[in-house]
């Protein structure tokens, strides 16, 4: 799957000039936790986010240090706090650049995005055109909705060979240690391996191997140094 197969659209946005009592009022209206910011022609020029508005003057949460700290924070810093706190403006608040992604990215790659980067959604661009925005929740929701059909296709000699063929491409997968039987979809897993890791991931490759209606797990675990 891709972007544009879970993305959002069309998209919440803001301009520069909108105000930020205008954005926290859409936050709570349209129960979102950032909203992108575009100009007239659809050109994403920055985000804003619940974490921009988190030190507001208007809720008294700016910013406080001690004396100390105080004094070891630099002017430039504190000057830029007091934008971040005081500014009535999207434009003097928002994440000008911004982590984006193309309709077809695909959602494997969606995810290491948002986990590295520490973000909770991406927009998605086209052309310079925001299209879309793919959020945590929506590669959930495709994780929810995913529904697996059973390849009646296969025989069973095809699904224990693609299953083995799968296992030694791993590099943690010793299958010398492990015999794999199918009939009519049920795979029966036996074996020795010398950790629960090795054998849970043994087990998740048979039940999401194609073909497969289901898995019975017969493997030990034993600890290397037991073997005879």
């Amino acid at each position: 799957m891709k972007a544009r197969d879970v993305m959002v659209f069309p998209v919440i946005t803001v301009t520069p000039s909108s105000s930020v009592k205008e954005v926290a009022q859409l936050f709570l209206e349209r129960r979102i936790s950032a909203v992108p910011v575009v100009d007239d022609k659809d050109k994403l020029v920055g985000i804003v986010s619940e974490g921009d508005l988190m030190h507001r003057t208007e809720a008294r949460t700016e910013r406080r240090r001690s004396w100390w700290l105080l004094a070891l924070t630099e002017d430039q810093t504190l000057a830029s706090e007091y934008v971040r706190s005081h500014a009535r403006r999207v434009a003097d608040i928002m994440t000008r650049d911004v982590i984006t992604a193309s309709p077809d990215t695909r959602l494997h790659e969606l995810a290491t995005l948002l986990e590295c980067n520490a973000i909770k959604r991406v927009p998605i661009v086209e052309g310079g055109r925001l299209v879309g925005i793919v959020s945590r929740a929506n590669l959930i929701q495709a994780v929810a909705s995913d529904r697996k059909e059973i390849d009646s296709s296969l025989s069973d000699v095809a699904v224990r060979d693609k299953l083995l063929a799968h296992l030694k491409a791993q590099r943690w997968a010793h299958t010398n240690r492990l015999n794999i039987t199918v009939t009519d979809g049920v795979v029966d897993l036996w074996g020795v391996k010398t950790s629960d890791a090795e054998k849970n991931a043994i087990r998740v490759a048979a039940e999401s191997a194609p073909g497969v209606s289901a898995v019975n797990d017969h493997v030990i675990t034993q600890k290397a140094q037991g073997w005879m």
